[in-house]
């Protein structure tokens, strides 16, 4: 857990006050009490981990559940309005800004999004539904993303269509 967090710092510049990492501090250490043996012990790091997870909810307006599993340097940019859904899974250096909503395309079929790494999303996108977005792509603000998208392209638009490729 420390090894991550101390990765997360990095990517918020050394910025203890970022929102975003308080986030990540919170989604840390909720990955981290799954591999608490003690069934008694687990349960009372999840009741905090519960707690902890409201609390940033409220704070930041992002709801990252320890379920979403993320690579290294994930940068949550400006907090507010921003939910990823538990089946969500993002590669390395990927960037998120507020607004942001990574989830389900219909709530029958439990699934989201595979985002690749080097992804980063604009302000106020959608990335919904069983999709795999792939590496060194860039999502334009207010794009709605509901089909795949390849390596290397620039998606933008309601629906997201491809209208360039990234200089990668």
């Amino acid at each position: 857990m420390f090894h991550n967090l101390r990765n997360d710092l990095a990517a918020y510049n050394g910025d203890w006050s970022a929102q975003g990492f308080w986030v990540m501090v919170v989604y840390r250490f909720g990955c981290w009490r799954y591999g608490i043996k003690n069934i008694w012990q687990r349960k009372v790091f999840s009741l905090i981990y519960k707690i902890l997870f409201k609390l940033i909810q409220i704070l930041t307006g992002v709801e990252l559940p320890c379920e979403v599993k993320i690579g290294q340097q994930f940068v949550i940019d400006h907090f507010g309005g921003i939910i990823i859904s538990g089946y969500a899974q993002f590669g390395d250096n990927c960037r998120i800004r507020n607004g942001v909503v990574v989830g389900l395309a219909k709530i029958s079929e439990p699934c989201a999004p595979i985002i690749g790494s080097n992804v980063d999303i604009g302000t106020g996108a959608k990335v919904l539904g069983r999709i795999k977005i792939g590496n060194d792509v860039i999502i334009g603000a207010n794009a709605v993303v509901v089909k795949d998208v390849a390596d290397g392209m620039i998606v933008a638009g309601i629906p997201a269509k491809v209208i360039g490729r990234t200089s990668k």
